[in-house]
C-alpha cells in the first residue's frame, strides 16, 4: 500500500513539485529544520501517559502494595508542560518559516504576472489573477507547514505509541497495527476524486474576487443604470455555486472519519476483547491492559479525525501543483538570446506585410505596409474596428505579429530587448493608468531620477502647473486609486506629464483627447502639441486639426491600409474612403468651430 502510495503521488508531480519548494526553504533551513525537530518530542511525548499508567495500575489500583508514588503524577504534569511548550515554539517557528516561504512564493509569483504579455490578462479576469497569483501562495505554505509539522508529530507519536503497545502485548499490538492499515487503506485513492472539485472551487472562488473587484470600479455604472438587483442576483448565484461545490467536497471527503471511527472501534473492542483473555489467562496484567488501551486510543483518536484535515491537505498539493505551473509559464514575448540595445535615435519605422489576429483564423491586421521617417507624424484614421489601435500596439510589442516584420532602422523590433524597445516608446492612452499614490510619484514613473527642475518643466509643458499650484499640497497631493480624484482631463496632463519626463523619441497618441469635453480637449491638445515636438508620433485622433497637420495620413480599413498621403493629397481622391470620412465626421466639427 505505501508503494502504491508513493507512486500516486510521484504520477500527480505532488513529489516533484514539494521537492521544488527547496530553494525558498534553503535561505531559512535552520528554522524550517527546527520547526521540524521539535516535533520529534511533541509526539513522543504522547507515550508518556500511557506508559505511565501501567506501574500506577499494578502497583497501586491492583496490588495496593504502596500508597499512590506521588513522583507519576508529577511526572506526568511536568511531561505536559514541556510538551506544550514545545508546541508553542513549533507554531511559531512553522508560521516564521511559512511567511517566508508564503513571501518568496508571492514575489516570483508576481515577478513572472509582470512579464506576461497582454493577450494573457485579456483571457484572465481580475479575480483568477489575484486567486492564482496570491491567494494560491497562501494555500500552499500554510498547507505545507501545518501539515508537515502535524505530520511529523503523528509519526513520532505513533512509533512511541506503537512501542507502548507492543511493550504491553504483542499480541493486542499486531491486532492494532492491523486495524490501523485498514484504516489507512482508502486515503491512497481519495485524490483523484477531488482533483475535479478542487479546480472547480478555485475557479468559484476567484469569481467572488471578480464580483467584488466589479463592484468597486464599476461602482457608477451600477448606480446609474440601477444595476444592484442583477449584481446581486450574479453574486448569489455564485454563492450557490460554491456552496454547491463545498457540500460535494464534504460528499466525497467527509465520509472516511465515519468509516475510520467504526475501524477504529473494531480495534479497540478486538483489544478489549482479546486482552480481557490476556489478563483471565495470566499473560498480560491490568496495567499492562490499561496502558495498553489508552495508548491504544491515543493512537487512534487523530486516526478517526482524519477525515476533517484531508480537504487542507489535498488543497495544499493541489496549490502547490498550480503554482509551478505559473512559475514554469513562458511568456510567449520575451528577449531573444543576444538580444540587441535599441539605441535613443533612430532614422526610420517600418511595417512589412505585416498581419495579425487575434484569435486564430480572424485577421485584423492584413498586409500592412508602412515606412515612417524620425521626426515624422503619421496619423491613423478610419472606421471603428479597422485595425487603427492594433497596429500602434504592435509597436511596443504588447502583442506579436502573425507574419510580416516591423524593422526599426532594418532591424525586427523582435531583435531588441523588450527594455530599450519600450523604453524608446512613449504611450498617451484615451484612458490613462494612474497609480495610488501622488501626483509627484505618477509624473516620477517616466523618469525616476528626475530633477526638481525636469518635473517643473514637464508640469508646465503639460499645462498642469496652475492646477497643481491651486492644491493644498501640490505635487505630494494624493489623487486616489485609479487616479479617482482627478477630472478626466487632469489625468491626461499627468500622462502627458509622465510622458514628457520620459522623453522617448517615438510617441503613440491613441484617442488621448476622445473621452473629454471641448474645453478640457483644448487644454490637453496644447500639452499634447508640445509633447510632440521633436519626435515621430503615430497619433490615433478624432480631432480636426490633429489630423490635417499630420505629415501623412493612413486610412485603415478592415485591417487593410487603403489609403495614405497628406490631408490635401487625400482630398483629392474622387470618392477616396478619407475624403469621405472627412466629409462625414470632420467637416461637421470644422463648422462647428467655425460658428464659435
Amino acid at each position: 500500500m505505501l508503494n502504491k502510495l508513493l507512486t500516486e503521488i510521484k504520477q500527480n508531480r505532488f513529489y516533484i513539485n514539494y521537492s521544488r519548494m527547496w530553494p525558498y526553504v534553503k535561505p531559512i533551513w535552520f528554522r524550517a529544520l527546527m520547526s521540524m525537530l521539535i516535533c520529534i518530542p511533541i509526539g513522543s511525548l504522547d507515550a508518556v501517559i500511557a506508559l505511565a499508567l501501567k506501574p500506577y495500575m499494578d502497583l497501586v489500583m491492583v496490588e495496593k502494595s504502596i500508597t499512590s508514588p506521588w513522583y507519576i503524577p508529577l511526572g506526568i504534569v511536568a511531561f505536559t508542560a514541556i510538551q506544550g511548550g514545545l508546541k508553542y515554539m513549533s507554531s511559531y517557528l512553522s508560521t516564521w518559516v511559512g511567511m517566508r516561504i508564503t513571501n518568496g512564493l508571492k514575489f516570483d509569483l508576481f515577478k513572472k504576472l509582470l512579464t506576461l504579455p497582454t493577450s494573457y490578462y485579456d483571457r484572465m479576469n481580475s479575480g483568477d489573477v489575484v486567486f492564482q497569483f496570491n491567494n494560491m501562495a497562501d494555500s500552499a505554505c500554510s498547507g505545507l507547514l501545518s501539515n508537515l509539522s502535524v505530520f511529523v508529530q503523528r509519526i513520532f507519536s505513533s512509533i512511541s505509541l506503537v512501542c507502548v503497545l507492543f511493550y504491553n502485548s504483542w499480541q493486542l499490538a499486531l491486532i492494532a497495527v492491523v486495524v490501523l492499515g485498514c484504516a489507512f487503506a482508502p486515503v491512497a485513492k481519495l485524490q483523484k476524486r477531488i482533483k475535479d472539485v478542487l479546480q472547480k472551487t478555485v475557479h468559484a472562488d476567484s469569481s467572488i474576487i471578480t464580483a467584488y473587484n466589479e463592484a468597486f470600479n464599476g461602482n457608477k455604472t451600477i448606480i446609474s443604470y440601477n444595476l444592484a438587483g442583477i449584481e446581486t442576483n450574479k453574486f448569489q448565484t455564485i454563492l450557490a455555486n460554491i456552496f454547491k461545490l463545498r457540500i460535494k467536497m464534504v460528499q466525497k471527503t467527509q465520509w472516511l472519519s465515519p468509516f475510520m471511527h467504526v475501524i477504529v472501534s473494531v480495534g479497540i473492542a478486538a483489544a478489549i476483547g482479546y486482552g480481557s483473555h490476556l489478563i483471565m489467562t495470566n499473560q498480560i496484567t491490568s496495567g499492562n491492559f490499561v496502558s495498553f488501551i489508552t495508548a491504544l486510543i491515543l493512537l487512534y483518536t487523530p486516526v478517526k479525525n482524519i477525515g476533517n484535515n484531508l480537504n487542507e491537505v489535498q488543497m495544499s498539493f493541489f496549490a502547490i501543483e498550480r503554482i509551478f505551473e505559473k512559475l514554469d509559464m513562458v511568456p510567449s514575448i520575451r528577449n531573444k538570446e543576444n538580444a540587441k540595445i535599441l539605441g535613443r535615435e533612430h532614422s526610420q519605422i517600418q511595417f512589412k506585410d505585416v498581419f495579425f489576429e487575434y484569435l486564430k483564423n480572424k485577421p485584423v491586421l492584413k498586409g500592412i505596409n508602412l515606412k515612417v521617417l524620425k521626426g515624422e507624424t503619421i496619423a491613423l484614421v478610419g472606421n471603428s474596428g479597422g485595425g487603427k489601435t492594433t497596429i500602434v500596439n504592435l509597436l511596443p510589442r504588447f502583442y506579436d505579429i502573425k507574419s510580416g516584420s516591423i524593422t526599426i532602422d532594418g532591424i525586427d523590433i523582435r531583435d531588441y530587448t523588450l527594455e530599450s524597445l519600450r523604453e524608446n516608446i512613449a504611450v498617451v492612452f484615451q484612458d490613462n493608468f494612474l497609480f495610488s499614490g501622488t501626483i509627484k510619484e505618477n509624473i516620477l514613473l517616466g523618469k525616476q531620477d528626475a530633477s526638481e527642475e525636469e518635473i517643473q518643466k514637464a508640469l508646465e509643458m503639460a499645462y498642469l502647473k496652475d492646477f497643481v499650484a491651486s492644491l493644498k499640497d501640490g505635487i505630494n497631493t494624493q489623487i486616489g486609486e485609479r487616479g479617482i480624484l482627478l477630472s478626466g482631463g487632469q489625468k491626461q496632463r499627468v500622462a502627458i506629464a509622465r510622458a514628457f519626463l520620459k522623453n522617448a523619441s517615438i510617441l503613440i497618441l491613441d484617442e488621448a483627447t476622445s473621452a473629454l469635453d471641448n474645453k478640457a480637449e483644448a487644454i490637453v491638445q496644447m500639452a499634447i502639441d508640445n509633447l510632440m515636438k521633436d519626435k515621430t508620433v503615430f497619433v490615433i485622433a478624432h480631432r480636426l486639426s490633429t489630423i490635417k497637420n499630420a505629415d501623412r495620413i493612413a486610412v485603415i480599413n478592415e485591417g487593410n491600409l487603403v489609403e495614405l498621403g497628406s490631408h490635401d493629397e487625400l482630398m483629392n481622391i474622387e470618392n477616396g474612403q478619407y475624403k469621405t470620412l472627412y466629409n462625414m465626421q470632420f467637416k461637421k466639427q470644422e463648422l462647428d468651430l467655425q460658428v464659435k
